[in-house]
């Protein structure tokens, strides 16, 4: 009997203690929750012509000239007539384009790849990692694709080329000030962007 009692009245301690922990967690503050960004479905048009090539963008961008200048210590690219921002207002992000006429000069078009892999390094002191792969779109063409992770400005990065004539790159820019892994479904949404515009790729 007396060992009846003693379990009863440890249950009893125990659902207690149970209580108070609860009691005091509800005190706590709560960790801060991410802002919910809400997405819409990707609808997609042609761009206009006036360039030298041709993709889908999303219907929600706006096609921009660039205007900035960018490179390494090596090359410095200026912006040129065939430079554009596919621009996204509502998250003030963008897809950066630059195009280069090869004219037929492979060596122009190597050291080209090789500004591609060199400006996307330029942050590997901040991404946590990267990764690079070569894909084949539905209509054969070859494109390199840089994917980086961590705090970075520009999480994917891409090019293609014809071999002969044509060299263009892209780079996707999440500019809002805001931890990348609260801006994971932007960043998502714009890949699925960039991916689709690198499977409509065609030249003129």
């Amino acid at each position: 009997m007396k060992n009846v009692n003693f379990l009863l009245l440890f249950y009893l301690f125990a659902l207690c203690s149970c209580a108070n922990v609860e009691e005091e967690q509800a005190d706590l503050p709560r960790p801060k929750g991410f802002n919910r960004i809400p997405l819409p479905a990707h609808r997609y048009v042609t761009l206009e012509a006036g360039h030298p090539y041709t993709f889908d963008i999303s219907t929600l961008a706006e096609v921009r000239p660039d205007t900035l200048t960018l490179g390494n210590k090596d090359r410095i690219w200026t912006a040129e007539p065939h430079w554009i921002y596919v621009y996204y207002p509502a998250w003030d992000s963008f897809i950066q384009i630059t195009y280069k006429s090869l004219g037929g000069d492979r060596a122009k078009m190597k050291a080209l790849i090789n500004d591609s892999y060199k400006l996307a390094y330029k942050h590997q002191g901040k991404a946590s990692g990267i990764q690079e792969y070569v894909m084949t779109t539905t209509s054969g063409k070859k494109a390199g694709l840089i994917e980086l992770d961590g705090e970075v400005a520009t999480s994917f990065q891409f090019f293609s080329t014809d071999s002969s004539r044509h060299f263009i790159r892209g780079a996707v820019y999440v500019k809002t000030a805001t931890a990348n892994d609260s801006l994971a479904p932007i960043i998502r949404y714009l890949k699925q962007d960039a991916m689709h515009l690198i499977q409509t790729l065609q030249w003129k």
